[in-house]
């Protein structure tokens, strides 16, 4: 069937089913749109009366199944509605009437349709397939185990839709149960190809209606000769979703670019009393060192902290890029009406009392006023930013002007000072902190696009509760994981959205797991806590990029290097399997009390040359990809020189153009804490007292390498 005759068909249907008020499809009607996208269903015949479902079984050759059909019995099994395996006129007669009265008693005022007889399928692996309108990322489409399992396991992945073949088909290995699909014990595995092409059918279906809320095919019976919907089950939205503005990528980074490198700074609300915040941000801007324009406007100042104070922003001379606002929230729409008049792009929006006291209205007429002016407005409610390469510290909170690679962006401003306090504890270079608070306009995808082209910034991390437009965000990550790493945080681990879902694939769509799945889908690292994040952002950019899977532990201890290899499988790298001669070669500088194999044990009382004799070996032979080192505290070679001559060795091979990542857990005293200070600045990353942590920026740096494509085959 042709596109554009398909579309008519279940246009003309859906039609018809809201010209009735109804948001449920009926199983004939479903079948219809099945049919119509190429959904595969079994045969089915609708019958009105009992001789007529007796004379559509005997049409079909062996038993059947048959259901109740009524616009209002969404749970067809919940009502007694349906009956498998019936065979023969007298049994076809029985179950249609026991259906029949059923469904009146499970709803006495249910319009009853009839009865559909379908042909039974075979028996085969039960599969799920559907859809769902999720609010953050629109159609989804999910896939995994079905039948009873379906509810019990929850072992489902979830893509954005519409997906092409082969996206649709690695939905099959992402679940749990993916070796059954394969065939276990002698069995045949499903027919892989005819399942994904269920997935990509119903993923285009709910992509070209976006009024279909929920698909579910379930179960789907898989065999290894095809793969057919037993049941098809589509629901319609009660109203339709509302549409966001959307900003091109052009006009996100002309805006964005004046915000993040402003020449001209105006603060409505500046003052010279210490304590109020207009005080603090004018400090900041001032202390900090930006070299350009820094205005103030307050209507009762003639001059403060030294510089001209205007009465309004309409006043200041010239052109500005950004206006950071620190007054009270009922005088912002006025004051934000001013700045739109001055053509001024950006509106930094400290104060709160907006939405997230229940003042909706108030933020929406902020909202509308930006939109009117095209002024992009960050926050209501934050901390304000800091963009270290411009000397700009437009907050009220605490300096930090350490330069560097990392641009790191939160929701809240209590996680905002903790990133700053991690920043300072750890001396992380930052190219920019910035808060987002409330994100009535300039949000996530906004920041991502432009921290994604700045020539500053190595590595984005974001604290997020949630995302105003999830797709928006995806295609802003797909564009610039391939150069650089996205490491997110995703607050609050809910699936309160399934509580009113019409269908299994509803029920199972949790807020967590469909945006665990669309972020990994994005290339996305996401980190499971606020500490983990902050440790990613800071390592990614120091190590480099592997070239292959083959990882190598090299350690003094015997019970550090257990933990490492658990941590190492833990997060999903591959131990390497020592060829002989590498084995060989390892075992001239290890004791014969030592251990060769994966991992390396040197032992704790070696010198430091067997060290440095190891870890050249790892980085000399090509077969090596990743070194992980583990050393523990010995007066024979005391932390920091372990830590200089892992340096000097790294060092020299990079000078040489071999680039590894190498990761490091000290044990210790208290001095190997310089010691992984001195590490980390000389590109390891390494940490003190722990064996996890090392492998877990090693697994982030591995899952960035295969989501941006460059992760090299390797032997």
């Amino acid at each position: 069937m042709r596109a554009e005759d398909r579309t008519a068909r279940v246009r003309a249907l859906l039609d018809a089913v809201r010209a009735e008020g109804r948001t449920a499809l009926t199983a004939p009607e479903g079948k219809v749109v099945a049919d119509a996208y190429g959904i595969a269903v079994p045969g089915e015949e609708l019958a009105t009366d009992v001789d007529g479902a007796v004379a559509c079984a005997a049409r079909f050759a062996g038993p059947v199944v048959m259901k109740i059909v009524s616009p209002d019995i969404l749970h067809k099994t919940d009502a007694g509605g349906v009956v498998v395996g019936v065979e023969g006129a007298a049994d076809v007669r029985a179950a249609f009437h026991r259906i029949v009265e059923n469904a009146r008693a499970y709803d006495a005022d249910a319009r009853i349709h009839g009865v559909q007889v379908q042909e039974l399928l075979p028996e085969g692996q039960e599969v799920i397939v559907g859809a769902v309108t999720d609010p953050t990322f629109g159609k989804v489409v999910a896939f995994g185990l079905g039948g009873v399992l379906v509810e019990v396991l929850e072992d489902v992945t979830f893509r954005l839709a519409p997906v092409g073949p082969d996206e649709a088909l690695s939905m099959l290995d992402s679940i749990r149960a993916a070796p059954v699909l394969r065939g276990v014990r002698g069995q045949e595995g499903v027919d892989r190809w005819a399942v994904a092409e269920q997935i990509r059918r119903v993923s285009e279906l709910v992509a070209d209606f976006p009024e279909i809320a929920e698909v579910d095919l379930n179960p789907v019976i898989a065999t290894a000769h095809g793969a057919v919907a037993a049941d098809i089950r589509v629901i319609l939205s009660e109203a339709p979703a509302e549409s966001r503005r959307r900003y091109s990528r052009e006009e996100i980074l002309a805006s964005t670019r004046r915000l993040m490198q402003p020449r001209s700074v105006a603060v409505i609300g500046a003052s010279n009393e210490p304590g109020k915040i207009g005080n603090s941000v004018m400090r900041n801007l001032v202390d900090g060192g930006f070299a350009g324009d820094i205005h103030p406007v307050n209507p009762r100042a003639d001059d403060i902290l030294g510089r001209k104070a205007y009465k309004s922003v309409t006043d200041v001379p010239g052109e500005v890029d950004v206006a950071v606002f620190a007054i009270p929230a009922r005088f912002v729409a006025a004051a934000l009406t001013e700045v739109g008049r001055k053509g001024i792009p950006n509106a930094v929006l400290i104060p709160s009392g907006f939405a997230e006291t229940g003042e909706h209205a108030l933020q929406e007429e902020i909202v509308a006023i930006g939109e009117r002016y095209g002024v992009r407005l960050l926050g209501p409610n934050i901390y304000g930013y800091y963009s270290t390469w411009q000397d700009l510290c437009a907050t009220f909170c605490t300096p930090y002007d350490v330069k560097g690679g990392v641009a790191l962006t939160s929701q809240s401003g209590g996680i905002g000072m903790a990133i700053l306090g991690f920043a300072r504890a750890t001396r992380t270079g930052v190219s920019a902190i910035v808060g987002l608070g409330n994100k009535s306009d300039l949000d996530e995808d906004d920041l991502l696009t432009w921290f994604g082209e700045d020539p500053h910034t190595q590595c984005i991390a974001m604290h997020l509760e949630d995302l105003k437009d999830g797709r928006a965000f995806v295609e802003a990550a797909r564009a610039t994981v391939p150069k650089k790493p996205v490491v997110v945080l995703k607050a609050g681990r809910t699936a309160a959205g399934a509580k009113a879902a019409g269908s299994h694939t509803g029920a199972l769509a949790g807020d967590d797991a469909v945006y665990d799945d669309i972020l990994r889908q994005a290339g996305v690292i996401r980190a499971p806590g606020l500490n983990d994040m902050l440790e990613y952002a800071r390592a990614l950019p120091v190590l480099p990029a592997p070239r292959g899977d083959n990882v190598v532990i090299i350690t003094g201890a015997g019970g550090s290097g257990v933990l490492l290899s658990d941590a190492v499988t833990d997060n999903g790298l591959k131990l390497m399997e020592i060829p002989p001669d590498l084995d060989a070669a390892f075992r001239r500088f290890i004791p014969p009390f030592g251990a060769a194999g994966n991992p390396v044990d040197i032992t704790g009382g070696e010198p430091p040359s067997t060290y440095e004799a190891t870890i050249r070996l790892g980085l000399e032979d090509p077969r090596v990809h990743a070194l992980v080192l583990g050393y523990w505290h010995t007066i024979v070679t005391p932390p920091m020189v372990f830590a200089e001559l892992t340096a000097r060795v790294v060092a020299e091979f990079r000078e040489r153009g071999v680039e590894k990542p190498v990761v490091a857990s000290l044990a210790g005293d208290v001095e190997v804490e310089e010691a992984c200070q001195y590490l980390f600045e000389r590109g390891v990353a390494a940490y003190p007292y722990t064996t996890e942590k090392p492998v877990a920026v090693l697994g982030a740096k591995y899952r960035w390498a295969r989501a941006a494509g460059v992760l090299g085959g390797g032997t």
